[in-house]
């Protein structure tokens, strides 16, 4: 048996009615309610008005409802920012050629890493910390762009709400999309660690954040214990949990009132494998939630994506809507793509958002098309 009968034939076994069943779109998305299905777009910004119209009919007429623009990357700005370099007004061109197209927009913003070089120069003790001493400012884990800010700096969420509020005053914006709210990655996704060379059976001290001057203080105020003399951390609750709470207390005490305030919605990107990244996000007040549950990251099978919406939802104390946020590269079939959308709705997902624009070809608009339109 080939690999797409097999694909098809487990949809149908699996699934029941469901294998059948369509992520429906509202004909026409009215103001301050949810979309069911999202994607995430990287700006072209060589691209003239008339191409934008064009590809935002295409997804629009595909069954997607909302897009999430990158316009903040912890670089530059691609937006009016009042207080951080703006690389261009995107959008502010973007936001009515989407309207006209009847798709909402979500501001997609950079959390916790801080990457311009001004910003580092001015503010090096803004930084995590490694349990090693090495600070993300100047030695990241990983990658360069890995200049994660420490959660318990007294200054770093006033910075992070000040982001939040510049995009969430701008009034034909829907929502406000909060990427990288987390730490560095104590441990990386299983599939992720021989591209860097690493092997990840535990939480190995350079990986492991943020022991900070400021997260080692308030943690010894809290318990009378400095972090640093703690001879599993990984398995110390309590330490564990006050570094998720330092990223909630951004979440839900600076960002969420402030997109709130404005009247914008405000989701996120989050992980499926939250506490290797400090990122308890069922506790979030957030309107929404969007995983990235990209499968073959975990070295795991399509049916893995159900398996995770529905833990997501067991896991949260106050219900809000997850969808599924699904890696188009690792579906490169019609079947497939079908498949992973009928898995998310199994689970309980309220859609899907797809990453990202640039990975979704021919063969997948046409699936698109015939799974999320009633």
């Amino acid at each position: 048996m080939d690999k797409r009968t097999f694909l098809k034939q487990s949809s149908l076994a699996a699934l029941g009615l469901l294998a059948g069943s369509s992520l429906a779109a509202q004909p026409t998305l009215q103001k301050n309610t949810l979309p069911a299905n999202w994607m995430w777009l990287r700006p072209n910004l060589k691209w003239s008005d008339d191409e934008w119209k064009k590809q935002l009919d295409k997804i629009r007429a595909a069954g997607i409802e909302a897009i999430l623009p990158e316009v903040y990357n912890s670089t530059h700005a691609l937006f009016d920012h009042p207080s951080f370099p703006v690389k261009e007004r995107f959008l502010e061109r973007l936001l009515p050629l989407a309207k006209a197209a009847d798709l909402q927009v979500h501001a997609w913003m950079w959390t916790m890493p801080l990457c311009n070089p001004t910003y580092k120069k001015d503010h090096p003790d803004w930084y995590a910390v490694n349990r090693k001493g090495e600070s993300a400012h100047d030695q990241p884990a990983y990658v360069g762009y890995y200049n994660f800010m420490c959660p318990c700096h007294p200054e770093v969420p006033a910075f992070v709400q000040r982001n939040v509020e510049a995009l969430a005053r701008i009034e034909d914006l829907d929502g406000v999309h909060l990427d990288y709210v987390r730490l560095p990655d104590a441990i990386l996704a299983k599939a992720l660690q021989p591209k860097y060379g690493i092997v990840q059976d535990k939480e190995y001290p350079e990986y492991d954040y943020c022991y900070s001057t400021f997260c080692r203080e308030q943690f010894k105020e809290q318990s009378g214990i400095d972090p640093m003399d703690i001879e599993n951390p990984q398995e110390h609750k309590a330490w564990n949990q006050f570094r998720y709470d330092a990223i909630s207390n951004i979440v839900n005490n600076f960002a969420v009132p402030t997109a709130h305030k404005y009247g914008k919605k405000i989701t996120a990107a989050v992980f499926p494998n939250w506490q290797s990244v400090r990122q308890q996000w069922h506790r979030w007040n957030l309107d929404a939630f969007l995983p990235m549950l990209y499968h073959n990251f975990y070295d795991e099978n399509p049916r893995w994506i159900k398996e995770q919406v529905e833990a997501a939802l067991g896991r949260m104390e106050e219900a809000r809507p997850v969808y599924s946020g699904l890696y188009m590269p690792a579906l490169p079939t019609a079947d497939e793509l079908a498949l992973a959308i009928d898995l998310a709705k199994a689970g309980g997902a309220k859609g899907i958002s797809l990453f990202d624009f640039p990975a979704i070809k021919d063969v997948h608009w046409k699936v698109l098309a015939s799974k999320l339109k009633s």
